[in-house]
């Protein structure tokens, strides 16, 4: 977090101290404290809708602390050679949930071809107005036929 400096007169330092005055510009208030949560996600698939699509989805699941809503981003990365690619992005703001349709995020990416390629997924949760860590949850790279 940055901090902010400001530069003020002796009347108006001293106005603010006696508290008769406020600054136009306050701080943002501090985090609560840390919320625990276990970040999930299905494996990437082809999807049971047309057209055929890369699907996958992710959500969150709270275990102790503050926190009842979070931003999930979910991308959907694609293998080529050494190097994980990603081809689609989703992001929503969900509560605690089961994996069920109503408290995922989803993510597509339309097949070109039906080309053996891995696919994996990566998943963000961010706690909304709660303190949380900046890892990342990965899913168990899978080989999906769908070239893109």
């Amino acid at each position: 977090m940055r901090t902010r400096t400001f530069l003020t007169s002796g009347a108006l330092t001293t106005a603010l101290l006696a508290g008769s005055v406020a600054p136009a510009t306050a701080a943002p208030a501090a985090a609560k404290g840390p919320g625990v949560f276990v970040t999930n996600g299905d494996r990437v698939h082809i999807s049971s809708t047309p057209p055929r699509t890369a699907s996958a989805h992710a959500w969150w699941t709270h275990v102790s602390g503050p926190g009842t809503k979070a931003k999930v981003t979910i991308w959907l990365q694609m293998k080529s050679g050494k190097k994980w690619h990603s081809v689609a992005r989703n992001a929503k703001n969900l509560k605690s949930g089961n994996g069920g349709s109503a408290r995922r995020v989803v993510a597509r990416k339309k097949c070109a071809n039906r080309n053996k390629r891995q696919w994996r997924t990566k998943i963000d949760v961010d706690l909304i107005g709660v303190a949380d860590s900046p890892e990342k949850a990965y899913t168990k790279p899978v080989t999906v036929k769908c070239g893109v």
